[in-house]
C-alpha cells in the first residue's frame, strides 16, 4: 500500500533529490580509478631517457638551492629520527599508510554523505594526480636519502616497512618521484575538502595536525625537500580550481539517452498523459496563465522543465544545460474545442488532438514538455495533455511529475520500504535473465504499419472492479486479460490479414523512488501472443501460459543491467547504433503497458481531477501502443493505432469490450 507523502519540499529535501541524482555508481569510479593507475604504469614503463641520472641532477640542484636559502632543515631532522626507535617505526608506517587511507575514506564519505559535492570533489583529485603523474614523467627528482655523499638515512628501508619500497612487495616502486610530494598534496587535499564541505573548528584543526605531521614526516624520513611540499600546494591550488571551472555536466543516463537514440521525425518519443477535470464548480476551466503558474511554481523542484539538451555528439552522451528563456505561450498551448453553436466538442476531437500532440517531435532546443489546456471537450469537462520526453521520464515517472504538479502525493512515495534484491541476487537474476532474453526470439512477420504511420487516438473506461473479478474468475492477471482483449480486439477489426501470433513488448514497472521521478527505470519483456481464429477463452489461457514465464523478475534484471549499466559502457555512437538496432518491428510488434494510477481523489487545484489516460509513443516501425492506468477505481484505458492496421481506433475498443464481454 502507498504511503501519504509530503506535498511540500523543504531546501534540503530538494539538496537530497539532487544529490541522488548526481551521485555516479561505484562501479564507475572503481574503472576511473582503475585508469588512473594505469596511466602510473604507463610512466613507468615508459620514462624519458636519462631519468635516473637526471632525477639525481634534480635533487641535488633542489637541495643546493635550500642551502642558497638557508633553509636546508631536512638532513639534521632525518638524522634525529633515524635515532628515535618507536617514533622511527611509527613514522615510517604513517609515511606508508595514512595519506592513502585518509584520501579512500574521503571519498567514500563523500560519495556517501554528500554526493551532491562528490564530482567535484572526485575530479580534483584526479587532476591533482595526473599533474604529478605528468611531473613525475618530465621532472623525475631524487629524494634526499637517494643522494650519494647527502648524508640522509633512509628510515623506510631499515624499518623494512610494510606497504612500501621497505617491504619486499613493493620493491619495484617509483621512488624518483619526490616533486611534487603527493603525501602532502593528498592531507592538504583532504583538508581543503573537508574545509569546503564540512567546516567546523574540530574537523579542521584535526586536519590541519594530520597536514603537520605529514610535512614532518616526509621531511625526516628523508624522502622528501620541503619545496615538494610547497610544490603540492600550487598543484592542489590548479587542480581544484580546473574542477571549479570545468564542472561536471548533467548528463542524460544511458537509459534516457536511449529513447533519443531511437527518436525519428515519424516517431517521436513524448510520454504523458490525457488529464480530464470536472469544472462543475468553475465553468470556465482552467486557464493558460493559471496552468502556467503552476508550473513555475514547481519548477525547482522539476529542474529538467527548465533545462534543455546538450548538442549531440558521436563521441559523448548529451546533457542537460539550463534554458532559462522558457517560451511559455508555446510549452503551455490552450485549446477551445466549443463548436460554432456553443455545444461541446466532444471526445472524438480531443482524441484528434493528441493524435497531433503525438505526431509532432519535441524540438530539441528547449525544454522536452508541453502541458496544453483544452476546454469545451463535453459539458462540464476540460481537459490538460501533459507530455514529456522519454529521456525525460518514463510512463510512472510521468504520472508522477503530474501528481506532484496537482500538490498530490506522488505514486513514487512508500517504495523506499519494499525489499529489494541484494548484489549478488541481482548478479544471479541478471545472468539467468541475459539467457532468456536470448532465446525470446523475433517476430516471424511484421504487422502493417504505415511510414509515417497515420495516428489514430482514443480512450475507453470500464470500472477496475469489473475487471479484476473477471481476472479472478479466470485465474490470470489483470494484463493478462489486457493482453486478450487486444488481441481478439485485433483479429476482428484489422484491415490487413495477421499473422497467428505477434511478439509483443510488455512493460513492467521497475518503480523506485528517485528524485523528480525522472528516468527511465522501466524494463520490457517480448511475449509471444496468439492471433488466430480461436475462442477467446482459449487464446487468453494461451496468454496467461505464455506470461507465467515472465514473472520471476529474472528478464526485468538482465533488461535493466542492459540498459543502465552495459549501455553507459558504450560510446554514443555505438549506443545509437545499439539502440535502432534493437527498438523497432524487428524484435516486436507493438507495445501494451499497464501501469498504475492514483488510488485516491485527485484535485487539480479547484478542478477534481476525473480520470487519467496514458499518452504512449509507438515504437519505430511498429502500428499500436496500449496504455492503461488503474485510476481510482477506473480501467482507464488508451490505444494509439497506425491506419494502416486498425481503420477505426473507436471501432477497435469496442471490440475490445467485446471481447471482455465474451468472456464474462
Amino acid at each position: 500500500m502507498l504511503t501519504v507523502g509530503s506535498t511540500s519540499r523543504s531546501p534540503v529535501a530538494l539538496d537530497a533529490r539532487a544529490a541522488a541524482v548526481q551521485r555516479p555508481g561505484w562501479w564507475g569510479e572503481l574503472l576511473l580509478g582503475i585508469g588512473l593507475f594505469g596511466i602510473y604504469l604507463l610512466v613507468e614503463a615508459f620514462p624519458l631517457p636519462g631519468r635516473e641520472p637526471q632525477a639525481h641532477a634534480n635533487g641535488e640542484a633542489l637541495l643546493a638551492f635550500e642551502r642558497w636559502m638557508h633553509l636546508d632543515f631536512e638532513l639534521p631532522v632525518n638524522l634525529w629520527l633515524a635515532e628515535q626507535g618507536w617514533i622511527r617505526v611509527f613514522a615510517n608506517y604513517e609515511y606508508a599508510i595514512t595519506y592513502i587511507a585518509s584520501a579512500i575514506i574521503l571519498l567514500i564519505w563523500v560519495h556517501a554523505r554528500h554526493p551532491v559535492h562528490y564530482r567535484s570533489v572526485r575530479n580534483s583529485f584526479v587532476w591533482l594526480n595526473l599533474f604529478a603523474l605528468a611531473c613525475f614523467w618530465l621532472y623525475p627528482v631524487a629524494p634526499p636519502r637517494m643522494l650519494e655523499g647527502a648524508g640522509f638515512v633512509d628510515t623506510v628501508r631499515l624499518g623494512h616497512t610494510f606497504l612500501s619500497w621497505g617491504s619486499p612487495a613493493l620493491q619495484g616502486a617509483n621512488q624518483l618521484a619526490a616533486m611534487p610530494s603527493l603525501h602532502v598534496g593528498w592531507a592538504l587535499w583532504v583538508s581543503v575538502v573537508l574545509a569546503r564541505i564540512r567546516g567546523g573548528w574540530a574537523v579542521q584543526i584535526v586536519s590541519a595536525v594530520h597536514v603537520a605531521i605529514t610535512f614532518a614526516v616526509i621531511i625526516a624520513t628523508g624522502n622528501h625537500y620541503w619545496i615538494d611540499a610547497a610544490a603540492a600546494v600550487v598543484f592542489i591550488a590548479a587542480a581544484t580550481w580546473i574542477a571549479q571551472v570545468a564542472r561536471p555536466v548533467d548528463r542524460v543516463p544511458a537509459s534516457d539517452t536511449f529513447f533519443l537514440h531511437v527518436e525519428t521525425p515519424a516517431y517521436p518519443q513524448h510520454v504523458g498523459g490525457l488529464i480530464m477535470l470536472d469544472t462543475t464548480a468553475n465553468p470556465a476551466g482552467p486557464t493558460r496563465e493559471w496552468v502556467q503558474q503552476a508550473i513555475r511554481d514547481k519548477l525547482p523542484e522539476m529542474p529538467r522543465y527548465a533545462q534543455r539538451l546538450s548538442d549531440y555528439s558521436p563521441w559523448r552522451r548529451q546533457h542537460w544545460v539550463p534554458h532559462p528563456d522558457i517560451d511559455w505561450d508555446w510549452h503551455v498551448p490552450d485549446f477551445d474545442l466549443t463548436r460554432p453553436d456553443g455545444t461541446p466538442g466532444g471526445m472524438g476531437e480531443l482524441h484528434k488532438l493528441v493524435a497531433r500532440f503525438q505526431s509532432e517531435p519535441l524540438p530539441r532546443d528547449r525544454p522536452l514538455w508541453r502541458f496544453a489546456v483544452v476546454r469545451g471537450v463535453e459539458e462540464n469537462t476540460a481537459a490538460v495533455i501533459s507530455l514529456v520526453h522519454h529521456a525525460v521520464a518514463d510512463g510512472i515517472g510521468t504520472i508522477s511529475l503530474m501528481l506532484e504538479l496537482f500538490d498530490s502525493r506522488s505514486l513514487l512515495d512508500g517504495l523506499s520500504e519494499t525489499r529489494r534484491p541484494n548484489a549478488l541476487q541481482k548478479a544471479a537474476a541478471g545472468a539467468v535473465g541475459l539467457a532468456q532474453l536470448a532465446t525470446d526470439g523475433r517476430p516471424k512477420t511484421r504487422l502493417p504499419a504505415g511510414d509515417p504511420p497515420d495516428r489514430r487516438y482514443a480512450t475507453l473506461q470500464i470500472p477496475l472492479d469489473d475487471v479484476r473479478e473477471l481476472a479472478r474468475k479466470h485465474g490470470v492477471r489483470v494484463t493478462d486479460l489486457l493482453l486478450g482483449g487486444v488481441a481478439g480486439a485485433l483479429r476482428r477489426v484489422a484491415v490487413a490479414p495477421l499473422p497467428e501470433s505477434m511478439l509483443t513488448s510488455v512493460t513492467l514497472m521497475a518503480a523506485e523512488p528517485r528524485p523528480g521521478a525522472e528516468g527511465n527505470v522501466t524494463a520490457a519483456v517480448m511475449v509471444d501472443i496468439p492471433l488466430g481464429d480461436m475462442p477467446e477463452a482459449e487464446r487468453l489461457k494461451r496468454i496467461a501460459r505464455a506470461t507465467k514465464r515472465l514473472r520471476t523478475g529474472t528478464r526485468v534484471v538482465a533488461s535493466r543491467f542492459v540498459q543502465h549499466t552495459l549501455a553507459g559502457l558504450m560510446p554514443a555512437f555505438f549506443h545509437r547504433w545499439f539502440a535502432r538496432t534493437v527498438y523497432n518491428e524487428r524484435f516486436f510488434n507493438g507495445t501494451v503497458s499497464n501501469m498504475p494510477g492514483a488510488a485516491w481523489q485527485v484535485d487539480f487545484r479547484d478542478f477534481p481531477l476525473r480520470t487519467a489516460f496514458a499518452i504512449i509513443p509507438l515504437a519505430p516501425g511498429t502500428p499500436f501502443t496500449i496504455g492503461v492506468l488503474g485510476w481510482y477505481g477506473s480501467f482507464s484505458m488508451s490505444a494509439t493505432v497506425d491506419a494502416t492496421l486498425v481503420d477505426g481506433v473507436d471501432g477497435f475498443l469496442a471490440e475490445f469490450r467485446a471481447v471482455l464481454a465474451e468472456l464474462d
